[in-house]
This record gives structure tokens, sequence and C-alpha cells, in this order.
């Protein structure tokens, strides 16, 4: 008893230590370079402000080459805007950019995608060049590998110079321009003006020169730059690009930050409430789990998007899912006359199981998000992933240790650990034809209404410029005007410096601030600088934010978003039908799921809400959290199915006992993750709270939909599609009557 008391000593403070370390590594960090802090965690555009584009390649036949020198070429353009800057390629024929931190957005937007010719002519050829004839140039920009500003220390005084590295045709090129034109210049020439005019000194043959004469530092920098951003192998097509405001980045980071706080101490009165010391236990190994989930954003490198912040606060709320499970099972055994021991054994082994597939079909939603959402959705889908494996980590080692621990000090007493009597039964299976009813309303309903809003204001869908193509321009003026207001004030001059109609520009207030979105057909880059202008020019502006998409990518998404929910459907229909060896169990669950998405996508339709990017992360999430509770209620048919059937209990009976039995656990574990949600949508952007507001009605429908709907679903596949099937409906209609029978006297062979 000694050694396990030790041991259990030992238990904590590995614990305290274990989280004080973590603690102090997200908050100080480690060492000189403060690694694993907080504030090393890469911010997303949308929190730290900055310009996303993402282009096409018009050329059909780019090579990989080709697009990897034009990836090169724009990396050397963004580093001149940011060094943490960001240029990868999407598929086969789409280069993207995200430069963090910016404020001159239009001018980089302008920048950034143009061919940008760069030419190296010598004199004799930049006489025809001025003239407008033909001419032959030394090199072109794509031949220069890198331009540097450097400070040149030799001589007896210092000078600034700019030094310049080529690729190995350029070196050729060079060698032979330099070694003709001795003592004669060599124009360098940027979008037809010349930014440097050179005089060649001697030959250069070794693959590298070095530019002198500059006035200043700034001077060789600019020159240099210039030559870095060169031109561009490959035509580019502008798809999307999204201009967001360091203001508005930093308010989002902030609001949901508080939010989360707020959230999680609401959470951690509530689970000490309801479960006493089990529930204590709970608030720490939460705080672990926030700990652990911060380092695995720095050690993962990953760039925290306002989604993907928005779903750590969901997982937050989720990650105490698999702690109520457990603690209810404890409640359970000890309510049963079981000691506190095996209580705590028998509710970690017994809760297992629905834990494990709880939140692997979960998992599921969140991989296919991840592969076929873009980005902001693939840092929700990481943030979701992650939360997902560390909730399960935290829940079945940290929980289970600590908890173990602190009875083998001496908390033994029962009461510190909550009994749970023996739960009444209700007859859901008979109460399901009334929810049917309530669902098919509510289904049909949002279906009608998509004419209605189809012949009323145009469009069945309250589509966002992710679904539909356009610009959106979101600005925050340092005063507020109404609707009427901005349309008569404002929308004149955006039309007039836009050069488009009144008509063809949509304007939206935004609640409660003095934000404004306006929405029009794609514009060009030029026209977007001219309307942040104007509106500069004639109002108090605080920040211009501007999201621009072509009508390829919304096409996509739209794609897309059908595509991941069905492939996510499938697969969790596999895996269930696999995990409990009954396709009836699979079956039941998909029509949930496809019965939750129709009641959420009605509330879209009828509420007129943002349609886009962020709806296919809600409808997964949903989906996701939704068989969440479903296979609770599942694993519970599966155990009584053994205990309650060799009793000669029917298959409602069965239904009816395991959702009672399951329903605290339901309550509990959906209020937990509703309120973690619902203080987000309290207290967060705008942009986070129609997400907030839908991940609340999916909360509301799947707790719904698994207690009313998916048991008695599955007692009628069970009992109306299988063999025996009118036996087995008068059976259980019969035991449906007098649900939570103990006795049953009498069998019906086809039961046994």
């Amino acid at each position: 008893m000694k050694k396990a008391k030790r041991n259990s000593v030992l238990t904590i403070l590995i614990f305290i230590a274990a989280l004080a370390l973590g603690t102090y590594t997200t908050v100080i960090g480690l060492g000189s370079e403060k690694v694993g802090t907080a504030k090393n965690i890469i911010l997303g555009l949308d929190l730290a402000g900055g310009v996303s584009i993402t282009y096409e390649i018009e050329e059909k036949d780019a090579t990989q080459q080709e697009i990897d020198d034009t990836k090169n070429r724009l990396q050397q353009r963004a580093d001149v805007y940011s060094p943490d800057s960001n240029v990868y390629q999407e598929g086969s024929n789409r280069i993207s950019i995200e430069i963090p931190g910016v404020t001159d957005a239009n001018q980089i937007l302008e920048d950034m995608g143009k061919p940008g010719a760069l030419e190296f002519i010598d004199e004799d050829n930049y006489d025809k060049y001025a003239a407008g004839e033909e001419y032959e140039v030394v090199l072109s920009g794509s031949e220069v590998k890198n331009a540097n500003a450097a400070i040149d220390n030799s001589g007896t005084v210092k000078e600034y110079v700019v030094e310049l590295a080529f690729n190995d045709e350029g070196t050729k090129k060079f060698a032979e321009a330099t070694k003709n034109n001795i003592g004669k210049h060599i124009y360098i020439i940027y979008d037809g003006a010349v930014a440097s005019a050179p005089t060649v000194q001697t030959a250069i043959t070794g693959g590298s020169a070095v530019i002198n004469g500059m006035a200043d530092g700034e001077e060789a920098e600019k020159l240099a730059q210039t030559i870095r951003i060169g031109a561009l192998p490959l035509t580019l097509r502008e798809l999307r690009s999204n201009v967001v405001g360091a203001t508005l980045g930093q308010d989002a980071l902030s609001t949901t930050l508080k939010a989360g706080a707020i959230g999680m101490a609401v959470v951690a009165v509530i689970m000490i409430v309801v479960y006493l010391l089990p529930g204590v236990i709970s608030v720490f190994a939460l705080c672990a789990y926030v700990v652990l989930t911060l380092l695995c954003l720095n050690g993962f490198n990953a760039s925290l998007t306002l989604p993907g912040l928005a779903g750590i606060v969901l997982t937050i709320g989720m990650a105490v899912d698999a702690n109520v499970i457990i603690f209810t099972r404890i409640k359970e055994e000890i309510g049963a006359g079981n000691g506190v021991k095996s209580a705590i054994d028998a509710g970690f082994n017994k809760a297992l199981s629905a834990i494990l597939d709880s939140n692997i079909t979960t998992l599921i939603a969140a991989v296919v998000l991840y592969i076929m959402g873009t980005g902001t959705i693939k840092g929700f889908a990481l943030t979701l992933g992650i939360g997902i494996v560390l909730s399960m980590f935290t829940a079945l080692f940290v929980t289970k240790n600590l908890l173990k621990a602190v009875y083998t000090l001496g908390l033994t007493n029962p009461k510190l650990y909550g009994a749970k009597k023996e739960a009444k039964v209700n007859d859901y299976v008979k109460f399901s034809r009334i929810a049917y009813i309530i669902s098919f309303v509510a289904i049909v309903a949002g279906l009608i209404a998509l004419p209605v809003f189809k012949n009323k204001e145009g469009s069945a869908l309250n589509y966002t410029l992710e679904f539909t193509g356009g610009t959106a321009m979101t600005v925050d003026f340092e005063e507020y005007y109404d609707l009427q207001a901005a349309e008569s004030q404002i929308l004149p001059v955006i039309s007039e410096a836009a050069e488009v109609s009144d008509a063809m520009i949509q304007v939206q207030n935004v609640k409660d601030s003095n934000e404004i979105v306006f929405k029009t057909a794609e514009l060009t880059v030029d026209q977007r600088d001219a309307v942040e202008t104007a509106l500069r020019d004639k109002f108090e502006v605080k920040e211009f934010a501007i999201e621009n998409i072509s009508s390829t990518i919304s096409g996509e998404m739209q794609k897309n978003a059908i595509v991941s929910v069905i492939i996510a459907t499938l697969l969790m229909l596999i895996y269930i039908a696999v995990r409990f060896s009954d396709v009836k169990f699979g079956a039941a669950a998909v029509i949930a799921l496809v019965h939750d998405v129709l009641v959420v996508f009605a509330i879209y339709s009828i509420g007129r809400l943002s349609v886009g990017n962020t709806f296919i992360a809600c409808m997964l999430t949903i989906v996701g959290y939704s068989i969440n509770a479903t296979i609770i209620i599942f694993d519970r048919i599966r155990e009584n199915l053994i205990t309650m059937r060799s009793k000669g209990e029917g298959y409602a009976n069965i239904v009816n006992a395991s959702v009672s039995q399951t329903f605290t656990r339901t309550i509990y574990s959906s209020l937990t993750t509703f309120v973690m949600v619902f203080v987000l949508y309290i207290m967060g952007v705008t942009s986070i709270k129609e997400f907030a507001l839908t991940l609340m009605s999916g909360i509301v429908c799947g707790a719904y939909s698994s207690v009313c709907i998916t048991g008695p679903l599955w007692y009628v596949l069970k009992t109306k599609i299988s063999k025996n099937t009118n036996t087995q409906s008068k059976k259980d209609s019969g035991n449906g009557k007098k649900s939570g029978s103990k006795n049953a006297k009498t069998k019906n062979k086809s039961d046994v």
C-alpha cells in the first residue's frame, strides 16, 4: 500500500511538473529564442492581416521546371514585402502566395502577378529600343538567379553596391556581353523604364557581378529588389485574392481568445458541479489539453486561422465529452452498489469502445475536410483533428491516472464521485413517430424556401463570393452609416471609381459595428485600387479589406462541398458497419446524419445564412459531432443486446433503455460544447458569428436526432427490414407499451 501511495504521489507530481513546464513554455518559451511560446504560432492572414493570392498558370504545357522557376521568382518578389511570406504550388497549375503583415495591399496585388519584363540591353541595341525598333537583349530577368544590396568595404570609402548572381545560361550570356562591351553601358530595363545603366569595366565570366555607384543603401536595395522581382517564366491569371487589415485580424484574435477563456471557465464549473471530484480532475486534464494543443500547433508549424481558432474553442467543449462518458459510467457503477475502485475501473473499460468509435468517426470528417478544403478551412480541419487526438489522450491517460492516484491517496468516499440512480425508461420508440413529423416539417420548410427566395431575391441560397465569384470590399468606417446612408452617399462613390453601375453593387451592414460590405462582380486590381483611394479621400476609413474570387474557384468550391459531405458520410457508414458488425447500425446512423444535414440546411435556407467555404466546415463538423452522440447510444444498445435479450426483452425495450441510460451523457456533453460555441457567438467577430450560430444549431439538432430518431430508426430497420418481421413487430409493440420491464415472462421464438 505504501508503494501504491508513493506511486500515486509521484504520478501527481509528474503531472504538475509537466503541466507547469508546458504552461511556462507556451507563455514564456524556452531558451534565448523562446522556443515553444504561443506567440511563435504562425498566424493566418485573417488574424495577422495581409494579402493572399492564388494564380492559375495559363500555359497548358508548362513544365514543372517552369512552374518551379515561376514559384521561386514569386517568392523573391514576396520576400521584398515580408520575410514571413510563403509561396507554394496548389495542384498542377496553380500557385498561391501569402504575405502577412503588409499594408499597401493593392500595390502588392498589382506587382506580384504582372510579367515584369526585365531586360539587359547593350548600347547598340538600346538606341533601337528607344526608337521603337526591333532589338536584341543581352539576357532576360529569368536568367538572373539573385540580386542583393551590400556594402563594399574593400576601398578607402564605404560604398553601397548591388551584387548579382546568374544561372548557367545567364553566366554564359553575361560573359559574352561584358567581353564585347568593355567601357560601354549595359542598360537594365524593367517594365519599359531604365532602372540602371552601369558601365562595363571588365569581362565578367564567373557567374556573378557587382553594380557600384549607388548613392546610398536605399538606392541599392531598390535596384536589387527590381532585379530580384524580374520576369516571370509563365503567364499568371488571378483566381482569388484576399486582403485583411491587421487591426481587424487582431480584434478577431483577441475576442476569440477571450471567448475561449470564458467558455472554458463555464465548462469547468459545470463539470465540477455535476461530477464532483472527477469533475475537478477533468478540469486539470482540460488545462493539459489546451497546453498540448498549443504546443502541437507550434511543433507542426501550423498556421492558425480564425476558423482554426474557432475549431480549438469547439474542441475544448468536445474534449470534455470523453470525460462525461467515463464519469457517467462511474456514477452508474456506484449507483448499482459497486465500490469506488471497481467503479473507476469499470467506468474506463466500458467507456473505451464508445470513446474510440465516436472520436474516430469525427476524425474521419476532419481528415476529409483537410484533404478537400482549401486555405483557412484546412486550418480548421487541422486544429479539429489535433483536438480529437489530444482529447482521447487526456481522457484515457491523464484523467485515468490522476483519478486513480487521488483514490489511492485516500479520497475513497463514494459521495465524492456521485451515484447515478437507475434511469427512468421513457418510450422513445413511440415518441419517434412525433419526432419524424417534426423533422419532416422542418426539412420540407427549408426546401420550400429555396424556390421562394429564388423568385424573390434571385438566389435560392445566400451564397458568398466563394460560391458565386466576384469582389467583396469590407470597409470599417470611423462613423456609422445605416443602409440608406450607405446606398445614397457611399455607393455612388464606389460606382464611379470602379466604373460599374449602382445596380451591380450589393450593400450590407455588419451588425454591431461600423463595417459595411460591398459586393460586386469581379473587379480588376486597378478598379479595386481606385475604389479604395476614392473612399479614403471622401470618408474616414479605418480598415479596408478586399476579397476577390473568380468563377473558376467558386465552381470548384461548390463541387468540393458536395463531394466532401458524401465521402465523409460513406466512410462513416463503412466504419460503423464494420465496428458494430451490423449494417443496420451504419444505415441508421447515416440516415440520421442526412437528417441533421437537411435540418441545418433548412436553417441556412430559411435564415439566409451565408453559404460559402465555412458552410462545408460547419456541415462536416455537425456530421462528425452528431455521429459522436449516436455511437454512444449504439454502443449501449450493443451492450444491452447481450444482457437484455437473454432475459427475453424485445428490441423496443432495449432501444428505450439504452437511450434513457445515455440521456444525461447526451445532455451534458451537448451542453458543454454548446456553451463554448455560444460564448464564441456572443463575443466573436462578425465573420465568425454565423459559423458559431450554425454550429449551435447543429449541436442541438445532433442531440435531438440521437435521442429521438437514431435509436428508434435502428429499431425500425432491425424489425421491419429483417426476417420474421411480423412476429418481431408484434412482440416489440407489446414490449414497447411497458418499457423498462425487467421480468418479461414470455418469449417469442423469433427473438431468441
